[in-house]
């Protein structure tokens, strides 16, 4: 559990350290294995081949001596002229002749090799090697640390008859064996501990590289809000990985951000709506009373006094400007709040754009159409709305400006129509993108800002969209696309 709790970097570095721990000393307890295992088989062929080669030397003794060749001769035959010790010198190997009963007959003189054998086969193994199909047994035992191989066969005239049993003590003398694994252990000891030093500083840089990515998303998580711009994650030279974490967090940014705009955008609109028939109810409640009030002060007036008519004239004037001020005012507040009813008609989008126009009297306003009929479902006031509002924020954008050129054109795309409103003045800054659809954002001394929201509004009513391009001194392009 506590190394459940360690942080990543410690756990990739303690991994790679146990990693080739565990290797190193699998390897070498496969290499003690593996010695073990060619050292039994290294031992039991050099046995076989000496046992071979004694039983061609004593076939050769047998065949060449003048006595009769049976069980009882054997020790006489291989006593004459020291053969049994010639062989045993010769192969370095003692060995001992039994009969058949498993009862000694000779042996050969004592060599290096200590004497572990007795006067008496045991019956069991005399069992064993009746039972062998090769007519071979193999003891092993180990004494005082030293092991043997100890060969049991049978010793055959020229017609195979079994004569004797040949009894061979094979000492395995691992020494030199010994010597050679334990330099090839050391060797591999050296190998790793580089390995390890090696695995230490690649675990210590990669655990580093792996967590900075991981501390940079991290971080980057942590300082996410919803109330603030959020930047996106750029990681260059990362694993595929971490370039999936970092997707994810960069779409999750851009969902965030779409939801934090719609979300803020309704918002302030709906408190535009509640602000605007707040407005509009309180402004228009006493502009009758005041315009009563000074009609009918208008009528009781006394004319006799010289100077009071025009007096009051002048009273009325300004008093009747400021109500139809506030008036204004008043309708536009209520214009903005009220959403546009859909009175849907088949129109001839570049007729009614032709002709919101014809309201402008200037001459540096274009207008150009692909087709000269392009149908869609609109409602004619509101388009009117669209394309006039527009056209006026482009006019007010090119004041002293040389050369002015506005130029509106229609288009039909596969499912929609592109009506596109692009002039040639001073644009829009970087600061204020951002805040161009939003109600009562304005940069002009006069107007309520309230203009390109209400077209913002209309066509998002009618499932399309508005946007622009600017570049500063410029000009600038909106374009509003809404379904055939």
């Amino acid at each position: 559990m506590k190394l459940l709790k360690l942080s990543l970097r410690n756990r990739i570095f303690i991994s790679m350290i146990l990693l080739v721990l565990g290797a190193s000393i699998l390897i070498a307890g496969v290499t003690v294995f593996q010695y073990k295992k060619e050292s039994e088989n290294y031992h039991r062929e050099r046995l076989e081949r000496k046992e071979q080669a004694i039983r061609e030397n004593i076939k050769f003794v047998l065949a060449s001596t003048t006595h009769v060749v049976n069980t009882e001769n054997m020790p006489v035959i291989l006593k004459e002229r020291g053969k049994i010790y010639e062989i045993s010198q010769v192969h370095e190997m003692q060995l001992n002749i039994y009969d058949l009963n498993g009862k000694l007959l000779i042996k050969s003189s004592e060599s290096f090799f200590r004497d572990t054998t007795n006067v008496q086969i045991p019956s069991y193994i005399l069992k064993e090697l009746e039972a062998s199909r090769n007519k071979r047994y193999l003891k092993r035992s180990e004494v005082n640390g030293q092991k043997f191989q100890s060969s049991y066969t049978y010793i055959t005239d020229n017609k195979f008859k079994p004569l004797a049993i040949l009894y061979l003590p094979y000492l395995q003398d691992d020494q030199m064996l010994r010597k050679d694994l334990n330099e090839f252990l050391f060797k591999l000891g050296e190998v790793y501990l580089f390995m390890l030093l090696i695995a230490i500083t690649m675990s210590y840089f990669l655990s580093k590289y792996i967590i900075k990515s991981l501390n940079i998303i991290s971080e980057k998580i942590v300082q996410t809000r919803l109330d603030k711009r959020n930047q996106k994650i750029e990681i260059e030279n990362a694993s595929e990985e971490i370039y999936a974490l970092v997707s994810a967090y960069n779409s999750m940014i851009d969902e965030l951000e779409e939801s934090a705009v719609k979300l803020a955008t309704g918002e302030r609109e709906q408190a535009w709506r509640e602000m605007a028939k707040q407005v509009a109810h309180e402004i228009k409640n006493p502009l009758t009373p005041m315009r009563l009030s000074v009609q009918s002060f208008q009528r009781n007036f006394d004319p006799n006094d010289p100077d009071i008519r025009k007096k009051v004239e002048e009273y009325s004037n300004t008093l009747i400007y400021q109500i139809d001020t506030m008036s204004t005012i008043a309708s536009a507040f209520s214009n903005f709040a009220k959403m546009p009813a859909q009175q849907n008609e088949i129109l001839n989008v570049p007729k009614i754009v032709k002709l919101a126009l014809d309201i402008f009297n200037e001459d540096y306003i274009l207008f150009t159409s692909e087709k000269e009929e392009i149908l869609a479902k609109f409602d004619r006031t509101q388009l009117i709305r669209v394309v006039t509002n527009l056209v006026k924020n482009a006019t007010q954008a090119l004041e002293d400006v040389e050369n002015p050129r506005i130029l509106v054109r229609v288009e039909e795309e596969e499912t929609d129509v592109c009506i596109s409103v692009s002039d040639n003045g001073i644009g829009i800054t970087e600061e204020n993108k951002e805040r161009v659809f939003e109600p009562k954002f304005t940069t002009k001394s006069s107007g309520m800002g309230l203009g390109l929201a209400m077209v913002k509004n209309l066509v998002e009513t009618y499932g399309g969209s508005i946007t622009f391009t600017s570049k500063r001194n410029k000009g600038t392009i909106f374009t509003v696309r809404f379904p055939k």
